[in-house]
């Protein structure tokens, strides 16, 4: 929380140095993405199967151990947004955060995938206290680096471009890695997917990417810091930092997208996790195929991106993640449908990578999509609440938005380790050995779960009501504010 005395909202000088720049803004500020991406996808889609099926711990027990470590870092993201929009030093409030944490973020992410041989007990301690550790060393450089994003503009529809630019980078390098793991990493000559070894060497190369992207991100931004809003100089007592905190984490636009992202997560958390289970014991992918299933989705993030912005441009975010998201609710089960009614090639056929890939690249793109319009409807926030309490929050609104889906997503994976349990899904099998009536079961437990959970994120999202024309009032309303105030 920041007041913005130092930087006007018609200073002409700040905003056209920021619109020369703005190129700049998307190449760096995305950059920074690839760090999230890499860690996320490893979080979200591998570490459950990995250390279930490859490492031996039952799958609710180590799905309870993410959700742990992700409703602990959820807890810690408000604090450090706090600390942030609040910080002072030469770098402003949030480069030192990308500096320090960097690289001991990295290292950590290193040693979850390169666990010693320790009994089921021990196991379980290192992957939580690694898993734990590695989030909360993310978060340090995580949050602070997203909140840049409506520092570096207060335009509309520009925001929407930065937030674009940001999943892009992201879902590259969370993708490239994922792809990676299974054409390089874990060929199917060498085990696939119990190839220990590999998963070691993924480890290694997606914390090399993670420490490129977040100095990266860092230096390339590093010119714009005597630019930024900077934290005020007086010292604010905890009481009215706790006021401020709560007064923005009660306001009604907040509440509602919120709600909606935090279901939206949900369903994320749902679906990255048994997604692997889907491909490798449903469509009874090898890795190579697995792989190759990955390769349209760089497409996915590139069309999401780009048409993202200009839909919202017609249509307002609001209408556009609505839509997003409704689509969604249709296309993700589709190819499970159509295969239980006989609509759907059979395994091994040559026809069925392809649709696959169809399927995967439409579900994708409207998924990044939705994302997309969800943070940048938590960056038009910022200014809801400083209209109210003259303060800017962009770090704590950012870590919210994270919070959502850390917290959620947490829950998500919990419930695919309980759908797991519940449908009683072998532990450390081959998929030969796995029922076919297991695997089905496992499908239409997780098809309706995700069902409900989407159209609860849909009805939460119409009561969000932030447009374009209220944004634009806002920003006037401040900027008279400032005027009347003589800090212009």
């Amino acid at each position: 929380m920041v007041e913005i005395s130092t930087i006007p909202f018609k200073n002409k000088v700040y905003m056209k140095l920021f619109k020369d720049n703005f190129k700049n803004h998307l190449l760096f500020y995305g950059c920074g993405a690839v760090a999230f991406g890499v860690k996320a996808n490893g979080f979200n889609y591998l570490l459950l199967y990995f250390y279930s099926q490859i490492m031996g711990l039952p799958p609710e027990k180590v799905s309870f151990g993410l959700a742990i470590a992700l409703v602990i870092d959820a807890f810690t993201d408000p604090l450090i947004g706090t600390i942030s929009d609040n910080f002072r030093s030469k770098l402003g409030r949030r480069h030192l955060f990308i500096y320090i944490f960097g690289l001991p973020a990295a290292i950590s992410y290193y040693f979850l995938w390169s666990p010693p041989s320790l009994d089921q007990d021990n196991l379980f301690i290192y992957f939580i206290s690694l898993t734990i550790l590695t989030r909360f060393l993310m978060t340090f450089y995580e949050v602070p680096s997203v909140a840049l994003g409506p520092e570096l503009s207060l335009d509309y529809d520009r925001r929407t471009k930065l937030s674009a630019a940001r999943y892009l980078f992201g879902w590259w390098g969370g993708l490239t890695m994922a792809t990676l793991v299974y054409l390089v990493f874990l060929p199917e000559e060498k085990g696939g997917l119990n190839y220990l070894e590999g998963w070691s060497s993924y480890g290694l190369t997606a914390s090399c990417l993670i420490i490129a992207s977040i100095y990266c991100s860092g230096i390339g931004l590093h010119y714009e810091i005597p630019n930024l809003p900077q934290a005020t100089s007086r010292r604010k007592p905890i009481k009215q930092i706790l006021i401020y905190t709560i007064d923005a984490v009660t306001n009604r636009q907040f509440l509602a997208l919120f709600s909606s992202a935090s279901f939206f997560a949900m369903a994320a958390g749902v679906t990255m996790s048994l997604g692997i289970y889907f491909t490798r014991h449903f469509w009874e992918l090898s890795t190579a195929e697995i792989g190759i299933l990955q390769l349209p989705l760089f497409l996915s993030a590139i069309l999401a991106s780009v048409i993202a912005p200009r839909f919202s441009q017609q249509l307002d975010k609001k209408r556009c993640a609505i839509l997003c998201v409704i689509l969604c609710i249709f296309v993700a089960p589709l190819p499970f449908i159509l295969r239980f009614t006989g609509l759907f090639p059979e395994n091994n056929s040559e026809f069925l990578l392809p649709l696959l890939m169809l399927f995967s690249f439409i579900e994708t793109s409207l998924a990044i999509m939705a994302s997309i319009y969800f943070s940048a409807m938590f960056a038009d926030i910022v200014e809801d609440n400083q209209k109210k309490n003259f303060q800017r929050s962009e770090g704590l609104y950012y870590a919210a938005s994270s919070f959502t889906q850390k917290a959620l997503n947490s829950l998500g994976i919990l419930l695919a380790g309980q759908i797991l349990r519940l449908v009683e899904f072998p532990q450390d099998s081959t998929e030969k050995s796995i029922p076919e009536t297991v695997v089905n079961e496992l499908v239409l437990t997780s098809l309706i779960c995700l069902a409900i959970i989407y159209f609860i994120a849909v009805s939460l999202l119409f009561f969000y009501n932030i447009t374009r024309q209220t944004h634009n009032e806002n920003l006037n309303l401040i900027n008279r504010q400032e005027e009347k105030s003589g800090k212009v």
